[in-house]
């Protein structure tokens, strides 16, 4: 007996979250059209020498079910080099900004003899003393000693521009990815469409679904100009356009892309699916199931199904790249925590509008809020929310709430890696003996002259006291 209309209708909605354990994934992995999306091959510039032959080799195994929509095309052969300069760009940001911190750390090293060396002129019987100590802590001395750890963090960031064996010059000259894609998916390519269809296409994003937010590709809205904001639509329209080409009764598409935004994925209620309005558009127009994966998830199916060879590293390799292509989308309603601010770089000049509402001045936190590596997010995020938090500055449109503590008051502390108040000086830090603060906030007042460092404290501390007081 056939289903109720009702259940026939909403078919696509009602159907369960998928998962990699779904019986009927083996099939897409077997027989269904694989595409690619645009991110997903520019990855390949990001992976280092040893998993990007893994990887190539593991999409040799599904070779002949890959198909790449124009859109893909266009938008992979011209964006490669901008892959390259970002990664070139973050590698040189990591390198000034060790640089900075390691003549701050020179500095400060500098100023405390200074400090005990006034002492002693003022109050020591001996002045041998102080010629030990000019001795023990000269310009030479502390140089000699940093240029240890100088030595070690640049041995540390060759190895990372080494293991990655490509630079932007190599795109413009004989790029060594571009002809082993071409092979891959040889004649399966889609035709450039007709300016009157792709005009059409354009037409229906922007006039009538994406106000209406139908995915796929609302969330790209003021991307740029109409073609780049309809980048994502123009390839589902590709999508289902081969999909139909496909024999009856075998019709199934798998869409493999690092983008799991709102325009992709429902999320709600603690759940992420596709949204089913995909699943039934491209079921109803060309009678063709959908599976939509991620990276991690699609090369992991191609290791469990057809047996391709990806070592641990290779698999935590992807997994971290596709990270760095999939930040959390950031609005108002989101909330920034310890825990995700490492993943996601804070929007536009977010950061130095915070550098300059705080009041701070110093070239070393400036750096800091400039630099794109993951390990000055927690601090640049920070300063973003305490600022706000504080009233130091206006809160822009769409700016999402940050839930971040440099210290908390109390007699707990809420991480085994937090220090007590008292490991700072007395004219410092308020409350010392009630206090915690975050090891992250204290390796950034290490780095910081000490005007800078006052600031920062006192943000923390007012920070901490707010925190305190009870809400209505």
């Amino acid at each position: 007996m056939e289903d109720p209309a009702l259940l026939r209708r909403f078919h696509a909605w009602l159907q369960p979250v998928p998962s990699p354990q779904d019986v009927a994934r083996l099939a897409f992995f077997q027989d269904a059209l694989i595409v690619l999306d645009t991110n997903v091959l520019l990855s390949l510039y990001e992976y280092t020498a040893e998993s990007r032959e893994e990887v190539l080799a593991a999409l040799g195994q599904v070779s002949g079910h890959l198909w790449m929509p124009y859109q893909v095309g266009l938008e992979f052969v011209r964006g490669r080099r901008s892959v390259l300069e970002s990664r070139k760009r973050v590698l040189a940001d990591a390198s000034k900004s060790v640089n900075a911190k390691l003549i701050t750390a020179r500095n400060a090293i500098i100023a405390a003899k200074d400090t005990v060396r006034a002492q002693l002129q003022k109050y020591a019987r001996v002045p041998a003393e102080i010629d030990a100590l000019e001795l023990l802590v000269s310009e030479a001395a502390v140089n000699q000693h940093l240029a240890v750890y100088r030595d070690a963090f640049k041995a540390h960031l060759d190895m990372l521009k080494n293991g990655h064996d490509l630079t932007p010059i190599d795109v413009d000259t004989a790029d060594p990815i571009l002809p082993r894609v071409a092979e891959l998916f040889g004649d399966r390519v889609g035709h450039q469409p007709e300016d009157n269809l792709l005009q059409q296409r354009l037409d229906e994003a922007v006039a009538f679904r994406f106000p209406n937010q139908i995915p796929p590709g609302f969330e790209d809205v003021g991307k740029g100009t109409p073609l780049h904001t309809a980048g994502d639509f123009l390839i589902w329209e590709e999508v289902i356009e081969q999909a139909a080409l496909l024999p009856e009764g075998s019709r199934r598409v798998l869409f493999v892309s690092n983008d799991v935004k709102g325009d992709w994925y429902d999320i709600s209620n603690g759940q992420q699916r596709p949204w089913p309005a995909l699943l039934d558009e491209i079921q109803r127009r060309a009678g063709a199931e959908l599976r939509l994966e991620t990276p991690p998830d699609f090369y992991a199916g191609v290791g469990e199904y057809l047996n391709a060879e990806l070592a641990d590293d290779t698999y935590e390799e992807i997994r971290r790249v596709s990270e760095t292509f999939t930040p959390p989308v950031l609005d108002d309603s989101t909330v920034v925590t310890a825990r995700t601010a490492v993943k996601v770089a804070p929007l536009g000049g977010l950061p130095i509008t915070a550098y300059r509402s705080a009041g701070l001045t110093s070239s070393a936190v400036r750096i800091t809020m400039e630099s794109l590596a993951s390990a000055d997010r927690l601090a640049q995020w920070w300063l973003i929310g305490v600022t706000a938090q504080l009233h130091r500055r206006e809160v822009t449109e769409g700016e999402p709430r940050v839930d971040i503590a440099a210290a908390v008051r109390g007699t707990d502390a809420p991480g085994p890696d937090w220090k007590p108040g008292t490991v700072l000086p007395s004219g410092e830090w308020l409350h010392r003996e009630s206090s915690w603060i975050a090891p992250w906030f204290l390796d950034l007042l290490g780095s910081v002259p000490s005007a800078d460092r006052g600031i920062l404290s006192a943000l923390a501390s007012e920070q901490a006291a707010e925190s305190q007081r009870p809400t209505d």
